[in-house]
């Protein structure tokens, strides 16, 4: 076996492993992730509007987007991270281009 098979061998096993929902962008999702904290271990959630989606085999990511107290935070996630405990779907909006990158000057999103 070559590097390439080995990869491929690994990639396959974990991206069948997860059951991730189809992913729009304009979707408002809800992820959480598994946080530890010295010895301790909880779930944490980020809910926004997803604004980019990375599609690369195990590397693919997510960006989502919410305004918290006035200030607009963004965050990445690694779809496949064994952190990620779960992805939800809340609403559907509908938008025609991929990237979403043109909220950040808007105040609404």
């Amino acid at each position: 076996m070559n590097n390439n098979d080995i990869i491929n061998y690994i990639e396959k096993k974990y991206i069948n492993k997860i059951n991730i929902p189809y992913l729009k962008t304009g979707y408002v999702l809800e992820v959480k992730i598994w946080v530890i904290e010295g010895k301790k271990k909880r779930l944490q959630s980020f809910k926004g509007i997803l604004i980019s989606i990375k599609n690369n085999r195990i590397n693919s990511s997510i960006t989502l987007r919410k305004i918290f107290y006035g200030e607009g935070v963004e965050r990445v996630f690694k779809i496949y991270s064994p952190i990620i405990n779960s992805i939800k779907i809340y609403k559907k909006y509908f938008f025609n281009k991929s990237k979403l990158y043109y909220l950040r000057n808007k105040n609404n999103f």
